[in-house]
C-alpha cells in the first residue's frame, strides 16, 4: 500500500477520525452522575452566574481550544472546502493534544464570508479558552484575525502566517549567528506574498532585521512602490512595497543574504543561489516540493549554505508544531487575552536557544540516530524534543506577563515542573528527586567516563547543577569528545593510566587481601574503572558512583560489592524499578538482584524499597506478592513470606504499612482490598510491591512497563553502605542524569 492507502485506512479504521471526547471525573456510581449532571451540576452554574471568570476554575474552558477554518486555503490542497478540511483541523487538534496536552473542538464554518465568521466565532467566546484559525485564504484571514483579537478576550492565533513565521524566525536567529552576520544587516529575499510570507516579512522586522532590507516578490515579480502605484495591491503587500528598480525574483536574490520561500517548487536554480552573498541562508518551505531541491542548493557553491525547508526528511524543517501548542498552553496557563509579539519574539527566542543544546538521545533517535549538533544542518530543534514544551511554554507565559497581555501570574520554576508533569508521571517524579539534588550537589563517580553518553550527562549534570561529575577514563579521549560534542564545561577526569592511584591501590589490598586479592592484583584492578571508582566512593573521595552502561549488569555489581559492600543494618542489595503510570507510581522490588530471596531478604528488601520510596515524596505502602491470599495457600513459598510480613509489622523501625501475602490484584485494586479482606493493613492499593523471587520480579515489571504502559526508572540499587547504581546496557543519557539525581539524594541522605 502507498502512503495515500495507508492513511485512508489509518482514518477510517473503527471509530473513524482521528479525535473522541472523553471524560475527566468517575461516572461510575449514580452520585457521581448526580455531581457530573443533575442535580448537583446546577451548583457551579451558579458559581459562574456569579462570576463568568469562574467558568476556568469549574469548567474545560481553560483548556479548550477552538480550531476554526472555512478550508479555502488548505495546505497543498487549496479551496476544499469546510467538510473536505475537516480531517485536517482534526488533525491539529491531535497535534495540541500530543505535545501540550490541550483539548480541541475543530469548528469547520460553511461560509466564505468574513463577517459571517467573524460573528460566528465571536459568538463562541464563552466555549473556548483560546481560537486558532486554521486554512483560511489571503486577504481575508488578515481581517479575520485582527477583528475577533479585538472583539474577544482570548488569545486568538492564525498559525498559517504566525506559525511559519515563528519557526523560521528561530531559524534565521541561529542561521545568521553561524554565518557571521548581524540580523539587522541581512539582505532579505520573499519569494510568495500571501499571508506567511507577509507575517513572517513583519515578524522578522521583530527580530531585529530591517524592514528596507526586505524585498518581497509575489508571482509579478518585485513588489515596487511603482508597481504599488499602479496596480491593485492588497495593502498588506503594499506595506513591502520598495523603492527599487522592478525585476524578478533572480533580480531580487542578486547579493541577498537570505532567501525566504512560501511560494511554490522549483522556482529557483543553481544559478541563483550562487549569485547570492557569502554563506548564504537558504528557507525554501514551499510544500511539498520545495522552491529547490536540498540537494542542488547545497552543491550550488563551495561556501556554508544553511538550509531549511518544510519537509521531515532534509535537516532543519520548519515545521509549524514546534509553536503553536506551546504558545497556546502558555497562553491559556496565564489566561492571556491576546497573543501578542512579545509573545511570539519569546516563543522564537525560545526555541532558537534551545537548538544550542545537547539534544537528548531519545531525539536523536527518533530521526533514525543521524547527529544533531548546533550547526548548519541543525538551526531548529525537531518536533519529537520533550523540552519544547518547558522551554517554550514558559517563556511565551513570562512574555505574556511582563507584555500585560495575561490575567494570572505564575513562579517559573513551579510552573516548569508542572508542564514536566503533562509529559508523563515519570518527569514529575524526578523532579522531585532532581530538585532535591540540586539542592545540594554531591560527587558522583562515572565510572565509564570515556563512554559519550556518560560525558554528555556529566555535562548536563553540570549544567543543571545536579551534581559534580568525575569521569574515569583516557583524559584524551573525553576531551576530544568534549570538543566533538561542543559541550562548554570542564569536568573533573581521572585517568587511570596517568593519576596517582597508590593509596587506593593499597585500600583495595586492604579490603580484599585475605578474599583472594594479591598486593599485584590490587594495583592491577585500579586501573578498571569500576574498582577505581568503588574506592574513591569507599574513602570518601567521592559520594556515590555510577556504572554498568557498557557491562553486563552482574560484572558491573561485583566491584561496588566487593569493595563498598551493604549497609550496617542490611546484609544484601537489591534493585527496585519505579513505574509510573498516569495516576499512579508503583515501586517494584527486587527485579535485579536475590535470585530466590528467603524470608531474611525480603524482609530487607521491603523496608529498604519503603525508604527509597520516600526520597520521590511517596507515603509507602508495600505488599509482599504471592499467588496464595492471606492463607488461602500454605506451603514454604508462603510461609516465607508470612514471616516476612510479621517481623516488619513487629519492627519499630517500619512506620508504613506492610502487608501479605496477596495476589497481584488484592494488592492495587482498592474494591478488593476493602470489600473481600477489610482487615488488611493497607486501606489503600499498594504503590511497593514484593515479588516472591527474581523471575516473577523481572518478568512483573517488565509487563507492566511493556502491556501497562508504564514508564520505568531505575533500576536503582538499595542497601549499600554507599550510593551506588548499576545501569542497564543502552540507557540514555537522561537515564544517567536521573539515577545520577537518585545517588545524588542518597548521599545526601549520608
Amino acid at each position: 500500500m502507498g502512503l495515500d492507502e495507508d492513511a485512508l485506512e489509518y482514518h477510517r479504521s473503527k471509530p473513524p477520525g482521528k479525535i473522541e471526547i472523553a471524560t475527566t471525573k468517575p461516572t461510575n456510581t449514580q452520585r457521581d452522575l448526580s455531581l457530573a449532571y443533575s442535580p448537583g451540576v446546577a451548583a457551579p452554574c451558579n458559581e459562574i452566574d456569579e462570576d463568568p471568570e469562574r467558568a476556568f476554575e469549574y469548567t474545560a474552558k481553560g483548556n479548550l481550544v477552538g480550531v476554526v477554518s472555512d478550508g479555502s486555503a488548505v495546505l497543498g490542497l487549496g479551496d476544499i472546502g469546510p467538510e473536505a478540511g475537516k480531517p485536517v483541523m482534526e488533525g491539529k487538534g491531535v497535534l495540541f493534544k500530543r505535545f501540550a496536552d490541550i483539548d480541541v473542538f475543530d469548528v469547520e464554518l460553511d461560509t466564505d464570508d468574513a463577517e459571517a465568521m467573524i460573528q460566528t466565532v465571536a459568538a463562541m467566546e464563552p466555549t473556548f479558552g483560546g481560537i486558532n484559525l486554521e486554512d483560511i485564504a489571503a486577504p481575508e484571514c488578515f481581517e479575520v484575525e485582527r477583528r475577533l483579537s479585538e472583539k474577544l478576550d482570548i488569545p486568538v492565533f492564525h498559525d498559517d502566517q504566525h506559525g511559519t513565521a515563528i519557526i523560521s524566525g528561530a531559524a534565521l536567529v541561529n542561521a545568521a549567528d553561524i554565518a557571521g552576520k548581524e540580523l539587522e544587516d541581512l539582505e532579505v529575499v520573499f519569494s510568495g506574498a500571501g499571508a506567511s510570507a507577509i507575517a513572517s516579512a513583519k515578524f522578522y522586522v521583530s527580530l531585529g532585521v530591517s524592514k528596507d532590507n526586505i524585498t518581497m516578490c509575489d508571482s509579478s515579480g518585485i513588489i515596487t512602490e511603482e508597481r504599488a502605484t499602479h496596480e491593485d495591491l492588497n495593502r498588506f503587500k503594499q506595506e513591502f512595497a520598495r523603492d527599487i528598480p522592478e525585476g524578478g525574483l533572480a533580480d531580487a536574490m542578486d547579493g541577498a543574504d537570505v532567501f525566504v520561500g512560501l511560494s511554490v517548487g522549483g522556482i529557483v536554480d543553481q544559478e541563483m543561489v550562487r549569485s547570492m552573498a557569502s554563506d548564504p541562508i537558504i528557507f525554501a518551505m514551499a510544500n511539498p516540493d520545495p522552491e529547490i531541491a536540498y540537494e542542488d542548493a547545497k552543491s550550488a557553491r563551495d561556501d556554508t549554505v544553511i538550509m531549511a525547508t518544510g519537509r521531515s526528511d532534509y535537516p532543519n524543517q520548519v515545521n509549524n508544531v514546534l509553536g503553536f501548542p506551546f504558545i497556546f498552553r502558555g497562553a491559556l496557563d496565564v489566561r492571556a487575552t491576546e497573543i501578542n509579539e512579545e509573545m511570539k519574539v519569546a516563543a522564537a527566542r525560545a526555541l532558537a536557544d534551545l537548538a544550542r543544546q545537547d539534544v537528548p538521545d531519545e531525539v536523536v533517535k527518533a530521526y533514525g540516530d543521524q547527529p544533531l549538533q548546533f550547526g548548519p544542518d541543525y538551526i531548529i530543534p525537531k518536533p519529537l524534543d520533550p523540552r519544547v514544551l518547558f522551554e517554550v511554554t514558559p517563556a511565551v507565559a513570562e512574555a505574556a506577563i511582563e507584555s500585560g497581555a495575561a490575567r494570572t501570574e505564575i513562579d517559573t520554576d513551579a510552573y516548569v515542573e508542572q508542564l514536566e508533569a503533562r509529559l508523563g508521571k515519570s518527569r514529575e517524579m524526578m523532579r522531585v528527586v532532581l530538585n532535591k539534588a540540586k539542592s545540594d550537589p554531591q560527587r558522583v563517580v562515572l565510572a565509564e567516563g570515556h563512554d559519550e553518553k556518560m560525558i554528555r550527562a556529566a555535562y548536563q549534570l553540570v549544567e543543571q547543577g545536579i551534581a559534580e561529575p568525575v569521569l574515569i577514563g583516557d583524559a584524551d579521549q573525553i576531551e576530544s569528545t568534549r570538543r566533538k560534542f561542543g559541550l562548554e564545561f570542564d569536568p573533573v577526569v581521572v585517568d587511570p593510566e596517568t593519576a596517582d592511584v597508590a593509596d587506593y591501590a593499597d585500600r583495595l589490598y586492604e579490603i580484599r587481601q585475605r578474599k583472594g586479592i594479591t598486593r599485584r592484583e590490587a594495583e592491577e584492578l585500579v586501573r578498571d574503572g569500576n574498582y577505581l571508582g568503588s574506592v574513591m566512593v569507599e574513602m570518601g573521595d567521592a559520594d556515590a558512583m555510577l556504572t554498568g552502561l557498557t557491562h553486563h549488569y552482574p560484572s558491573a555489581l561485583r566491584p561496588p560489592l566487593q569493595v563498598i559492600g551493604t549497609a550496617d543494618d542490611a546484609d544484601y542489595a537489591a534493585g527496585v524499578y519505579m513505574l509510573t503510570f498516569k495516576n499512579r507510581v508503583i515501586f517494584c522490588a527486587d527485579t535485579t538482584v536475590n535470585q530466590a530471596p528467603d524470608a531474611d531478604v525480603l524482609e530487607e528488601v521491603t523496608r529498604h524499597t519503603g525508604e527509597l520510596a520516600r526520597r520521590f515524596n511517596v507515603e509507602p505502602r508495600a505488599a509482599m506478592l504471592s499467588y496464595s491470599n492471606f492463607g488461602s495457600v500454605d506451603n514454604p513459598g508462603t510461609k516465607k513470606i508470612r514471616r516476612a510480613v510479621s517481623r516488619l509489622q513487629d519492627d519499630d523501625r517500619v512506620d508504613f504499612p506492610v502487608d501479605g501475602e496477596m495476589q497481584a490484584d488484592t494488592a492495587v485494586v482498592e474494591d478488593i482490598l476493602q470489600d473481600t479482606y477489610e482487615f488488611s493493613e493497607l486501606d489503600e492499593p499498594a504503590n511497593v510491591l514484593v515479588f516472591p523471587n527474581l523471575e516473577a520480579g523481572n518478568i512483573g515489571y517488565k509487563l507492566l512497563q511493556r502491556l501497562g504502559g508504564a514508564e520505568a526508572i531505575g533500576p536503582m540499587l538499595v542497601g549499600m553502605d554507599k550510593p551506588v547504581h548499576v545501569l542497564q546496557r543502552g540507557d540514555e543519557v537522561k537515564d544517567i542524569v536521573n539515577l545520577a539525581g537518585v545517588a545524588v539524594v542518597d548521599a545526601q541522605q549520608e
